[in-house]
């Protein structure tokens, strides 16, 4: 498909120690387009994450093929951004010299990159922190500067594993919902792991369901709801939202 920006094909993947093996991944296959909001669950320590290291390519498949663009596997890569379930931010540098660490490390920290951050800084709500330590920043504070450092490399995928689940209840519905509209904005493409299936069906445009260990594809499920707008209070009250919630239930628990 023109539009398709990844490919996943019969990928299969185990991990190795001296204990033995431990099959991880059974011949997953999945694309996704284009400027989509992808939401991946399933069991506990099923691969969800090692899905996530493999597309970013700290991980190899053991067999399979991920491609870019094309079934080419030489052509060329987007831009990857990974956002982990804890910020990372470093306590001795200040939040303007965090979100910029990817630029400096890249060498891109030019004047035009640098005013690109501090409006996405004051987009974000983070510009009276700039100036602050990681410590003085509350858990929703930090992890839209953790997204501000992703974006700043200007991404074409983001890799979401669980950016949220560190939060409180609360915070955690207004960040999500704040990330969510941010990376939609920006029209970028993005694959999430959660185990909270309301956040799922409340985010993503398709929810990919796993099986248990090794993982394997057991369904794609297209999210469409009656929505007045785009916040997650109203996909959370939408009509359909209760028929997708169960239905994700039932796949993960019929085995």
């Amino acid at each position: 498909m023109a539009d398709t920006i990844l490919t996943l094909k019969n990928i299969s993947y185990s991990y190795h120690s001296l204990n033995g093996e431990v099959k991880a991944l059974d011949n997953v296959s999945f694309s996704v387009r284009t400027g989509e909001f992808l939401a991946i669950v399933g069991p506990s320590g099923c691969g969800k994450s090692t899905i996530l290291s493999l597309i970013a390519g700290l991980l190899r498949p053991e067999s399979g093929d991920i491609t870019f663009y094309t079934d080419d596997p030489q052509d060329a890569k987007p831009g990857i951004g990974y956002m982990l379930q804890h910020d990372h931010l470093f306590e001795w540098r200040d939040i303007y010299r965090n979100v910029t660490l990817g630029l400096e490390i890249n060498g891109q920290l030019t004047a035009q990159k640098k005013e690109r951050v501090l409006n996405m800084v004051e987009d974000y709500g983070l510009t009276p922190f700039l100036h602050k330590k990681p410590s003085e920043l509350s858990g929703g504070l930090k992890q839209r500067a953790a997204l501000v450092r992703t974006m700043a490399l200007e991404p074409d995928i983001l890799l979401l594993d669980e950016p949220f689940s560190a939060l409180d209840y609360q915070t955690r519905l207004h960040v999500s919902s704040d990330i969510c509209r941010i990376i939609r904005a920006a029209g970028k493409t993005a694959i999430l792991i959660t185990h909270d299936l309301s956040e799922a069906i409340s985010l993503a445009e398709r929810v990919i369901v796993l099986g248990q260990r090794p993982a394997r594809v057991k369904r794609e499920i297209p999210i469409r709801l009656t929505l007045p707008d785009d916040s997650v209070l109203a996909a959370r009250n939408a009509p359909e939202f209760q028929n997708y919630f169960n239905m994700l239930w039932e796949e993960l628990n019929d085995e």
